[in-house]
């Protein structure tokens, strides 16, 4: 028999609920939707929740794992191998941290904490721990369509990114989301709304492409046609090394929203659609690959009213198209498979644990450029950005400050 690695659940709300259907091939909550088997590597080994009513549930739903409602005894329990942080965002950290501490393996839901500060001091923890394993959940890494794109543009063979722009409004969510959880959209249970919530999978598979922005200019929007405090509208334009600009586009009240992703290149561009399609222009002249400096050089505008027209001689680009589509869990369980593989066998991680600061940082930036007023650095102050958010937390009065 395959060894596996037992993952512990630690909350068993909606994700971790879905991860325990997953881990036991339980039925999908939407009707006909066909579900991923759970990857040969993977059992579910325990469950922890402080919610009677979840205990209830698990008991009877999963009769024979072993359930825990204080998470340090599920780490101390033998129970199993690795656990996963479905909690309140605030709470990943000191979990992760302590279970490193403890000789555990993490693998830590998205995203990696609300604070950079946070962040810094969980990867400075597994950075002392090397004996354990630190992932994270980033499953968008899995999409084979962002797999390719990342290869395409790290290869150089396009030239560097000019500009791109990603628009992701589908993440529609009425009052009726929000009111889930007493914790749910505000300053000092969630930590913000869509930029820690819905978005981070994004902002990780931007900088995971396109590279770390340097500066951030942002106007966020707290409450918009909402009934909540924090973040639902959010226009970010950043700055990257080599001087190309970035603009990151997020709502949640749009019901017909849009999923759009576009690179610009010297040698072409990338669009996706939706994340599933890919479309990839490569500039070409007489047949040849080539840059838009060369087009630019080259071209007379007889030429191009000719092309525009539609009168011209072949085209300005070369067209490839892609597609991706993954059923329900597969992404997900691909992580857990990834995890669990890097323990047996120290294969590479596709989601590093480490790596999750980079979106923290992004989203952090875009908050205190918008609270402030300013274009920031990225990384921003992480004590100017905890204290900013300390004073909302406070005037939100439902939950304390944070040291």
């Amino acid at each position: 028999m395959e060894k596996k690695i037992r993952y512990g659940l630690i909350g068993i709300g909606a994700q971790g609920g879905t991860y325990a259907r997953l881990l036991t091939n339980g039925p999908s909550p939407f009707p006909g939707m066909p579900v991923a088997p759970c990857p040969p590597h993977c059992a579910l080994g325990a469950l922890c929740d402080i919610d009677p009513a979840k205990e209830a549930y698990c008991k009877e739903n999963y009769p024979d794992v072993p359930f825990f409602s204080d998470w340090k005894e599920l780490i101390a329990s033998g129970t199993c191998d690795a656990i996963i942080t479905t909690l309140p965002h605030f709470y990943h950290h000191e979990i992760a941290i302590y279970a490193m501490e403890h000789g555990m393996n993490v693998l830590g839901e998205k995203p990696a904490g609300i604070r950079q500060k946070d962040v810094l001091a969980m990867n400075a923890c597994a950075k002392a721990h090397p004996e354990v394993s630190f992932g994270i959940m980033f499953n968008q890494r899995t999409n084979l369509l962002y797999q390719k794109i990342k290869e395409i543009v790290a290869s150089g063979e396009m030239g560097q990114i000019r500009r791109t722009q990603w628009m992701i409004n589908n993440w529609w969510r009425p009052d009726s989301y929000y009111q889930q959880s007493a914790w749910r959209a505000t300053w000092g249970g969630e930590g913000g709304g869509v930029l820690v919530n819905q978005a981070p999978h994004q902002l990780d598979l931007w900088q995971w492409i396109c590279g770390v922005p340097v500066k951030v200019f942002s106007k966020n929007l707290n409450g918009c046609h909402r009934d909540i405090a924090v973040e639902n509208d959010v226009t970010m334009m950043c700055e990257f090394a080599n001087g190309a600009i970035g603009t990151f586009t997020t709502c949640t009240h749009d019901a017909c929203g849009t999923d759009r992703l576009e690179i610009d290149l010297d040698g072409g561009k990338i669009v996706v659609d939706d994340s599933k399609k890919a479309t990839v222009y490569r500039y070409q002249k007489d047949g040849q690959p080539c840059q838009e400096d060369t087009l630019n050089a080259s071209m007379s505008m007889m030429e191009v009213a000719m092309l525009t027209s539609g009168n011209g001689a072949g085209s300005l680009c070369s067209i490839e198209t892609f597609e991706n589509t993954d059923g329900w869990g597969t992404q997900h369980l691909t992580v857990m498979e990834n995890f669990a593989l890097h323990i047996l066998t120290g294969s590479p991680l596709l989601a590093p644990g480490e790596e999750g600061i980079n979106g923290v940082n992004l989203a952090n930036s875009s908050q205190l450029s918008a609270w402030t007023g300013r274009e920031v650095m990225n990384p921003c102050d992480p004590e100017e950005y905890a204290a900013e958010l300390n004073k909302l937390i406070a005037a939100e009065g439902k939950f304390p400050v944070r040291e």
